[in-house]
């Protein structure tokens, strides 16, 4: 179940290893960031996808939801230069651009303190959050979730609570604690449940289905998943299905169970694509990548990679490029068309100097050095 922190509609996203917990804390700060609209919006997180190159809300959008009448027009002028700065945060997250989406949220957290709006550095510190994991920023990471959780909770907040530790809690399962992880999850489906979040309780359960999924008890993740799913379809949450679909589909593959497993992603994958949802789209490609690459469906599995680089393009996302050209490395290495493997790899460290990522220019170059070896070797 691989993942990394996937982020907030739901409100956080991790991504672990067939599951993504990256998929929540993005999936949950999507959700926070829409708390305030006057209709619940469909979402998927940390996540996390802490961890996910994750669609964001435009700078427009942000400043509706955000903006509550002044007595000034001093302080007007500074809520609008604060939620500019956050949806311009959101925009430069998106095309993941971590370093500035950071000096973004530290700009507007200033000002939002400065005129006293909690709920808008609540809303600020879950991007934040987003943002420090994208750089494997832990520590920092861990604070500002938690500070948004402390504001939730002085405001009453309680579908921010909800979020609020669903990201707390795939934070930690990142971390390899998973049974705090599944405490603070427990916690946020009794709020849910206590006060009728349908949304919360759909998070929740998906996430406390990732929980399971670590421990490695997937029949009971299945069963949560589909419970989840129930609860998020009742709320039209499409981006939510399509994270819980690729939840299942990450349990149904470490199961083995690949028939299944390419019926479940295929599902998340156009049910993403309909709703433009791009980052469970590219995720449910790449569950399809390794379930039909397992099963020796080679030509289908090419056919993926081809749609997956080409929506990288159009999105004009550089890090999804680089993983689509490492997933075609690994793809013609299994195959032992070391050539071509070695083409990709080394476009896909040509990309990573260029996001100046020095780890996974590593990884890669090891990668390529072990490949070169085996094909060396007697």
């Amino acid at each position: 179940m691989k993942q990394r922190l996937v982020f907030l509609r739901q409100k956080v996203g991790l991504i672990c290893v067939v599951e993504p917990v990256h998929c929540s804390i993005q999936e949950n700060c999507r959700n926070w960031r829409t708390i305030s609209h006057p209709q619940i919006l469909l979402h998927c997180f940390l996540l996390f996808t802490f961890l996910l190159s994750p669609i964001a809300a435009g700078a427009g959008d942000i400043t509706q939801q955000l903006h509550r009448p002044l007595n000034s027009s001093v302080g007007r002028q500074s809520r609008n230069e604060a939620d500019s700065l956050l949806g311009i945060g959101e925009q430069q997250y998106t095309l993941g651009d971590a370093d500035k989406t950071i000096t973004s949220c530290l700009r507007a957290l200033e000002i939002y303190h400065s005129i006293g709006d909690l709920k808008a550095q609540g809303l600020t510190y879950n991007l934040l959050a987003k943002a420090y994991a994208q750089l494997g920023s832990l520590k920092q990471t861990e604070d500002a979730l938690r500070r948004g959780l402390a504001i939730a909770r002085d405001t009453k907040d309680f579908q921010a609570q909800i979020f609020g530790l669903n990201n707390i809690g795939t934070f930690l399962l990142q971390q390899g604690e998973p049974a705090a992880a599944g405490k603070t999850v427990e916690d946020a489906l009794a709020i849910a449940h206590n006060v009728k979040n349908i949304e919360g309780e759909g998070l929740s359960l998906s996430n406390l289905g990732l929980v399971a999924a670590r421990l490695g008890d997937y029949n009971r993740a299945i069963k949560l998943y589909e419970n989840a799913l129930i609860f998020r379809r009742q709320t039209g949450d499409a981006i939510g299905e399509a994270n819980t679909l690729n939840n299942l589909g990450d349990a149904y593959l470490a199961s083995r169970n690949y028939r299944d497993t390419i019926g479940t992603y295929g599902v998340a994958m156009q049910t993403a694509k309909t709703n433009r949802d791009r980052t469970n789209e590219l995720r449910a490609i790449d569950g399809l990548v390794k379930a039909h690459s397992a099963v020796g469906r080679y030509e289908r599995a090419f056919d993926l990679l081809e749609q997956r680089l080409k929506l990288a393009k159009e999105l004009q996302n550089l890090r999804e490029e680089l993983k689509s050209f490492e997933s075609y490395a690994q793809l013609y290495e299994q195959q032992g068309n070391y050539l071509t493997a070695r083409n990709f790899y080394e476009r896909a460290i040509i990309l990573a100097q260029r996001l100046e990522d020095s780890k996974q220019e590593v990884l890669l170059l090891d990668r390529l050095t072990k490949m070169l070896r085996r094909k060396n070797t007697p």
